[in-house]
């Protein structure tokens, strides 16, 4: 069963979405938080396995929230996604930096939601393309020279390739038909990579692609 707490200031946006995830068979909603501040104590005390936090709240914002959760050695199981009113939402980019899994926009597909929340539990991370675009081109304006991330030699050229595609925001599936290879050998090149970079999950190992300059701006276009 995958344990989900709601952290989010409008209580109508809880309802629908409690409403939503309690009919799967698969996924519980745990707990519930109007605040950053509730939502810390909550995850304490429920550890679920996802947090869906809202980016704007009162007392403690979702990012300060996401960065005391994050962390907090106890919690590293849980993982966290940001939502949001606008996919362009100016947050997003330090929402992932902060060790968000990704996020979503309030008003997705019902549907999509409840995949998005399978996806991220099983270390999946919610970011397309389009959004990994406009992430490195935010990243370059802010950044003049890539950083150098810890543990980058350790990779094997393979390894590197891999994951340059995943911070292009390519799916297993789609690297494995890019390097002709099964996706369970793509799979296991990126788990090697997020091991070796002591990345939490894929939306780490994209930032860190684009911090260590793997990816620049313009590969995308």
């Amino acid at each position: 069963m995958i344990r989900v707490l709601l952290a989010d200031d409008q209580l109508l946006v809880r309802a629908g979405f409690r409403a939503l995830l309690d009919a799967q068979p698969d996924i519980a909603v745990v707990a519930e938080a109007a605040d950053g501040l509730e939502a810390l104590a909550l995850v304490r005390e429920h550890r679920p396995d996802l947090v869906l936090m809202d980016i704007r709240m009162p007392r403690l914002d979702g990012l300060a929230a996401t960065r005391r959760l994050i962390e907090d050695p106890e919690l590293g199981g849980v993982r966290v996604v940001m939502l949001t009113t606008f996919e362009l939402d100016e947050y997003v980019f330090e929402a992932l930096r902060s060790g968000a899994s990704g996020f979503l926009v309030k008003d997705t597909e019902p549907e999509e939601l409840v995949r998005a929340v399978r996806a991220v539990v099983a270390g999946d991370a919610l970011l397309s393309p389009g959004v990994t675009r406009r992430l490195i081109a935010e990243f370059a304006a802010r950044s003049k020279e890539p950083a150098a991330a810890a543990g980058l030699a350790e990779l094997t050229e393979r390894e590197r390739e891999v994951m340059t595609l995943v911070g292009i925001g390519l799916s297993n599936e789609e690297i494995a038909r890019r390097l002709v290879v099964s996706p369970l050998t793509a799979k296991t090149h990126v788990s090697r990579a997020m091991v070796k970079l002591g990345a939490r999950d894929r939306a780490q190992l994209v930032v860190l692609a684009y911090e260590s300059g793997l990816v620049r701006p313009g590969w995308l276009s």
